[in-house]
């Protein structure tokens, strides 16, 4: 079984900075791309940011340059730095890998459990 924990959510002040981190284990041989995902009450959930194994990434329009996504192959971990916070990036942040579990195998998609980011005003 592969398992995604995530820390670093919490409450903070607009302008703020948190760094959320995501960590997998279990049974893993690959990992392609990581990323995170964000869902504020109401609405669906939205990708934030994405990168791949060899450390290309994407980000939503709505981070691009507050938010810096970036991962440690080594630890089978994902970061996000996220600066100059926003009130309306509040919500709750999901961590998402691509896992191929053994040689033979497919992928499959894997997801946290959810951590709350709260940005005050």
């Amino acid at each position: 079984q592969v398992q995604l924990v995530e820390s670093g959510g919490g409450l903070v002040q607009a302008g703020g900075s948190l760094r959320l981190s995501c960590a997998a284990s279990g049974t893993i041989f690959r990992i392609n791309a990581m990323g995170w995902y964000r869902q504020a009450p109401g609405k669906q959930r939205d990708l934030v940011a994405v990168i791949t194994s060899d450390g290309s990434s994407n980000y939503a329009d709505s981070v691009k340059s507050r938010f810096t996504i970036s991962r440690d192959n080594a630890k089978n971990t994902v970061y996000l730095q996220m600066n100059s916070l926003k009130p309306e990036d509040t919500a709750v942040y999901y961590c998402h890998a691509y896992i191929r579990q053994r040689t033979w195998s497919s992928g499959d998609d894997y997801w946290g459990q959810g951590t709350q980011v709260t940005v005050s005003s």
